[in-house]
């Protein structure tokens, strides 16, 4: 730790050399559903913190990348509102496809997004059912996606960057309860304000259901399927000076989850004596906990602006068996299993403007990251043929851990060609050292050109480099399980290595009339090393492993128009990835589909052709306040599956029918003096066709269970602002 803070010195004292103000941030290229919010009361404190949160923004813009933003207005103006999961709102955006667990992929890629709270990431938890962040706590939210400029490192298929509420601007509070169909009851309750220079934010809510996860069967309700999950944040910030501010924020998630049970599942194995058991008794259950901190200094001079920010972030999955051996008469084996990360950095950012054509904007990020892995398995002993010896099942303990380091530099120089052409270039290194040791030099570029109001183009290149994530990486030691019903058909462990990826992308966005925006997008990735997840074992957590050779590809198209009452969008996007021959964590896989794969491209499993999305909202004043209705919708063209065709039997062959589903809610804002003044009620339905599709049919490289898409869903809730 004495390593990081004193680099992190080092880079502050060479941002301290620079001698010029940093450049205002240029405007993102790509699609928006901004909405205007009403202006804040003036004031000196007021006026330093806007200005402060402008100059913060102006340090890593998105220039030349695809930038999806939604206000804090927009967010609420959907269907659930506040109360829906990131991932479920972020489906909306351009290019995001739906999959289980409630995990989301942007541009078909698996995982590889970063989340960054105010500008500042935040280290990824163990990857489970339950999302780390509340988007309650948001003021905005943008999907950033494309070439990405050298300041966004690591997880590159997209950066979701949430900037927080934090009291600044108003004083008060909101409370609400929502609830409905399943079980559903999720209170929530937030407060903020500002006393002089100090600002806070508070914001907490708990979710109770039961479709914890998703159905693994086409019924309307689940077995065994309830959670449990609190989340909770804090910010608080001082303004120093008016070109100084301290904040902290930071968080909780802890949920816990009944794995859903499949009913009539034949038992393969016999355990003391008992060889018939229901499936749908199976007592399964995983705990999952996050906790994060952030301490940041920010300063925004007439000749420097920068940020430096210490973080922390502890993780920990468990999962718990059957209490019963149940879990092992059907599988011939059972984990319990405990694995936790803690990691602790520091990233810095700064900008300075050289002349009035040039911005130069640099950074340092460092991380360390502590991962163990206890899991302990019961087995049962088998011979050679692989057939089961003893009913006596006996415990095998396999343990692990490591520290893994993160290091990454960059600059980059934003350079104003003509007041219509402005290119961004640079580049930035990056070295892990972990369950692998690899660096790259990844230069990148932008261009964007503005020809007149109504046309923006932009095109680009990035050469992208993606760690594995550590906190995933579990490194088994195979040989304990010899002669056992856990015993892998393959003993080939490879390590997982870093993708690296040449990344293109061109691009337009046009606004014909007044309010609507039209965009068009493509991309162009070739990958070596393409990291992908699957599911392996009994716990609900991902594992990493490599295609060696991968390629992406494809084109979005998105419009939305937003004009006096009503917002309107529409997003349609078509693409593929692909890869070729595994070559690490082999002995997650059969023989003879490692065989398949090694010489011929095949999808990856979160490969789907067609995505689309769409809604709208309207704002219709009444005596009362303001009546809103909203609609959106996705539709996805299907995920991957098992080859139909039993004669090629190509792994990922087959395509999962396409599905169509529809939300509607409506909200009533009381806005009118009065004792209902401050109050929203409201009424959701998800899912209003009640279709029942397949999000995964359990088949598919690297897919452990199906999966259906939740059936119809009514929902209704109150929230009172004080």
């Amino acid at each position: 730790m004495r390593r990081v803070t004193s680099l992190s010195t080092l880079a502050l004292l060479m941002a301290a050399s620079a001698s010029a103000n940093a450049s205002e941030a240029a405007p993102p290229v790509g699609n928006s559903r901004e909405t205007t919010a009403d202006p804040a009361p003036v004031g000196e404190i007021v006026v330093t913190g806007r200005r402060l949160d402008a100059a913060r923004d102006s340090i890593a813009p998105a220039l030349g990348a695809s930038d999806y933003s939604l206000s804090r207005a927009t967010l609420d103006k959907q269907p659930g509102g506040a109360n829906l999961s990131l991932a479920a709102t972020l489906l909306q955006a351009p290019g995001v496809t739906q999959d289980s667990y409630g995990a989301i992929h942007v541009r078909n890629e698996h995982g590889n997004l970063q989340y960054r709270l105010n500008g500042i990431i935040v280290p990824e938890s163990i990857s489970g059912f339950g999302a780390t962040f509340d988007q309650r706590i948001a003021s905005s939210i943008d999907l950033i996606t494309g070439t990405l400029p050298a300041q966004y490192g690591y997880r590159t298929s997209g950066v979701i960057n949430v900037k927080t509420q934090s009291g600044s601007f108003a004083n008060g509070g909101e409370v609400g309860i929502y609830g409905g169909s399943r079980g559903t009851i999720q209170p929530s309750a937030s407060i903020q304000g500002s006393d002089g220079h100090f600002n806070y934010f508070a914001s907490g809510s708990y979710l109770q259901n039961d479709i914890g996860v998703e159905n693994p069967t086409p019924a309307r309700n689940a077995i065994h399927d309830r959670t449990r999950q609190y989340r909770g944040f804090v910010y608080v910030s001082d303004i120093l000076s008016e070109s100084s501010r301290i904040s902290a924020f930071g968080g909780t998630s802890i949920g816990r989850f009944e794995i859903p049970n499949v009913p009539g599942q034949s038992p393969a194995f016999t355990v003391n004596g008992v060889s018939n058991f229901d499936s749908a008794a199976l007592d399964l259950n995983q705990r999952e906990v996050t906790h994060y901190g952030v301490l940041a200094y920010q300063f925004a001079g007439s000749n420097l602006n920068f940020q430096v920010a210490p973080f922390v972030r502890y993780s920990q999955t468990r999962f718990i068996p059957d209490p019963n051996n149940g879990d092992i008469i059907f599988n011939g084996f059972a984990d319990a299993a405990k694995l936790s990360s803690l990691a602790a950095g520091v990233q810095a950012d700064g900008s300075t403007k050289l002349g009035d054509s040039h911005t130069v904007r640099f950074g340092v990020f460092l991380q360390n990251e502590r991962t163990r892995t206890a899991v302990t398995s019961r087995v049962l002993p088998v011979d050679g043929n692989g057939i089961q010896t003893s009913q006596n099942p006996f415990p095998i303990a396999d343990r692990g851990g490591r520290n893994g380091q993160l290091y990454g530099t960059y600059l980059q120089d934003e350079w104003s060609v003509t007041p219509k052409l402005t290119i961004n270039y640079g580049a930035r290194f990056d070295i892990v050292r972990a369950y692998t040791r690899e660096q790259q030099l990844s230069p990148r570029v932008n261009l964007v050109w503005v020809p007149n109001k109504a046309v923006t183009l932009h095109a680009g290149y990035a050469r992208n480099f993606t760690p594995p994530p550590q906190e995933l990486i579990g490194a088994p030691t195979l040989a304990l399980f010899d002669g056992t019903t856990k015993q892998s058909e393959l003993m080939t462990a490879d390590p997982v290595r870093a993708e690296r990826e040449h990344y293109f992308d061109a691009g337009i966005e046009f606004k014909p009339a007044r309010g609507l925006k039209i965009g068009l997008d493509n991309y162009y990735k070739l990958k070596h090393n393409l990291l992908d997840e699957g599911q392996f074992g009994s716990a609900l957590v991902l594992s990493p492993f490599n295609y060696a050779k991968g390629y992406a590809w494809g084109v979005e198209l998105s419009a939305n128009y937003t004009r006096g009452p009503f917002d309107v969008y529409a997003n349609v996007a078509h693409g593929q990835e692909k890869g070729r021959n595994i070559n690490s964590s082999q002995y997650f896989f059969a023989p003879d589909e490692l065989a398949k794969i090694r010489d011929r491209y095949i999808f990856t499993d979160h490969s789907q052709d067609w995505t689309a999305s769409g809604g709208g909202s309207a704002t219709i004043r009444n005596g009362a306040g303001t009546l809103v209705p909203t609609v959106d919708f996705i539709y996805g063209s299907g995920l991957r599956k098992d080859d139909p065709n039993p004669f090629t039997a190509i792994p990922n062959g087959g395509k999962l029918p396409g599905y169509f589903t529809m939300n509607l809610g409506i909200a009533q804002n009381f806005t009118r003096a009065g004792a209902l003044k401050g109050v929203t009620l409201r009424v959701d339905v998800a899912n209003l066709f009640d279709k029942t599709y397949l999000i995964r049919d359990g088949s598919g490289v690297g897919v452990g269970a199906p999966q259906y898409g939740a059936r119809r869903g009514i929902f209704a809730g109150i929230t009172k602002k004080f």
